[in-house]
């Protein structure tokens, strides 16, 4: 299951209005994010949609999907599948605190750059 993607956007202020705008109807809106960097919207069943700004630095890219995983090794076994397949490695797994306090993730860059993720986000992720 995809837990969120992110998009880079050439002007943040003006996508998120846009974005806050048409997610209205939908019922989505603003979760969390940081001005003038990024903002996540929650899109419903735990799912986000991020924008970005221009220029980040990485694992920022153009386009970044993030998937579920059910255990830590689900994250370290894409995390190999990946880089045996040609993925270019862009953070190897590992705990990401300044996340969430039980988000484990890596990330990968698929063949056209793209950052691809593989994540756990539970408590219970803090073993296998």
């Amino acid at each position: 299951m995809i837990d969120h993607i992110t998009i880079e956007v050439s002007d943040l202020d003006k996508s998120k209005l846009f974005y806050e705008k048409a997610f209205a109807p939908l019922g989505y809106g603003l979760s969390f994010g940081k001005d003038g960097i990024f903002w996540a919207f929650d899109v419903g069943t735990g799912c986000l949609f991020e924008i970005q700004s221009t220029g980040g630095k990485p694992p920022l890219t153009h386009l970044h999907v993030a998937f579920r995983a059910k255990s830590k090794a689900e994250v370290e076994a894409f995390y190999r599948a990946a880089l045996e397949a040609g993925a270019k490695d862009n953070g190897a797994p590992g705990p990401r605190p300044d996340y969430a306090e039980h988000y484990y993730a890596c990330f990968v860059l698929d063949p056209d750059g793209y950052n691809i993720e593989a994540m756990i986000n539970e408590p219970s992720a803090s073993s296998f």
